[in-house]
C-alpha cells in the first residue's frame, strides 16, 4: 500500500513538475526516442557511445516495467474509477453552464485530453502513468 502512495505522490508531483517546467516547450519531441536523440546531440555521442547508451535504457526500461507488473493492476483500477470521477465532475459543471460556455468547456477538455495522449504516446485511457520513457 505505501508503494501505492508513493506511485501516486510521485506521479502527481512528476505531472506538476513537468507542466511548470515544460510550459515553454510544449512542442518540442517527447519519449524515449526524444530523450535518447537529446543524449547523443548534447553529449556528443560516437556509434559506439550512443549504442551502449541505449542498451542500458532499454535494460533500466525493462527493470521498470517489471517493478510495476504486480501493482498494474491496482492502479488500472483507480485510472478507472479517477476517469468515472472526472467524467461526473465535469457533467455536474456543465450543467452551471450557459451554451456557450459548455462547448468552450468541451473544447478545453478535448485539448488537455490531446495534449496527455501526446504526453503518453496516443493513449487517451485516463490509465495513471507507467515507468518513465527512458
Amino acid at each position: 500500500m505505501f508503494l501505492l502512495g508513493a506511485f501516486l505522490a510521485g506521479g502527481a508531483l512528476g505531472f506538476s513538475a513537468d507542466r511548470v517546467i515544460g510550459a515553454g516547450h510544449r512542442r518540442e519531441m517527447r519519449g524515449p526516442r526524444a530523450y535518447r536523440q537529446k543524449l547523443a546531440e548534447e553529449l556528443k555521442l560516437t556509434p559506439q557511445q550512443q549504442a551502449s547508451v541505449d542498451s542500458l535504457i532499454e535494460q533500466k526500461h525493462r527493470q521498470i516495467v517489471a517493478l510495476y507488473k504486480p501493482v498494474k493492476p491496482q492502479l488500472d483500477s483507480i485510472a478507472v474509477t479517477a476517469r468515472v470521477v472526472s467524467d461526473s465532475t465535469h457533467a455536474q459543471i456543465k450543467r452551471l453552464l450557459n451554451p456557450e460556455q459548455q462547448v468552450k468547456l468541451d473544447k478545453m477538455r478535448a485539448g488537455a485530453r490531446r495534449e496527455l495522449a501526446e504526453r503518453r504516446g496516443g493513449d487517451t485511457t485516463g490509465r495513471p502513468p507507467g515507468p518513465p520513457p527512458f
